[in-house]
């Protein structure tokens, strides 16, 4: 439910004010974003938010890895050859390349590794949140933008508002 980039110095996995891993923590290992990612290509070509996506979609939307991360990782991939990308208007479309499928096919057990980290995350964050929630989040993300949206907030409602919001998340953690 956050999105991080580069977080700890590992690959940008991870979760608000956390370190580790497990269910607060970074599900996946160094270097899975990597083996990731070319699986990723290597089903079909992909821009970079499609990855994101495919990510996301894999937690359950518990977590987003950033453009901040994903894009850095894209751009190491093609620099070393393993992938190689084709503007379309603003977007690229990455694909593998010979030496990219080479690299898919010889390090298989890396990327059935890391495919099962991913599974593994899942599960522990206990699949998709309820829509109930994700509703309520939705709200509450749509209140602080209405509200900052009107204008500089003054000491008082700047007050008001932490408040709010630390009260709410005391009650939530004590649910």
């Amino acid at each position: 439910m956050a999105r991080h980039g580069h977080h700890g110095g590992h690959e940008g996995w991870g979760f608000v004010g956390h370190r580790g891993r497990g269910p607060t923590g970074r599900p996946l290992e160094q270097g899975d974003l990597r083996w990731l990612t070319l699986d990723l290509i290597a089903a079909q070509p992909r821009h970079g938010y499609e990855i994101i996506k495919a990510i996301a979609d894999a937690l359950s939307g518990h977590y987003t890895p950033s453009p901040g991360v994903i894009y850095p990782t894209l751009t190491l991939l093609e620099e070393t050859g393993l992938i190689a990308s084709e503007a379309q208007g603003p977007k690229k479309l990455y694909r593998l390349t010979d030496e990219g499928k080479a690299e898919v096919d010889a390090h298989a057990a890396d990327i059935r590794a890391a495919k099962a980290r991913l599974t593994e995350a899942n599960a522990r964050f206990g699949g998709a949140p309820a829509p109930e929630l994700m509703r309520a989040m939705g709200n509450l993300r749509a209140a602080l933008q209405v509200r900052l949206g009107k204008g500089p907030l003054t000491r008082e409602a700047l007050n008001a508002i932490t408040a709010a919001l630390d009260r709410a998340a005391g009650e939530i953690e004590r649910s």
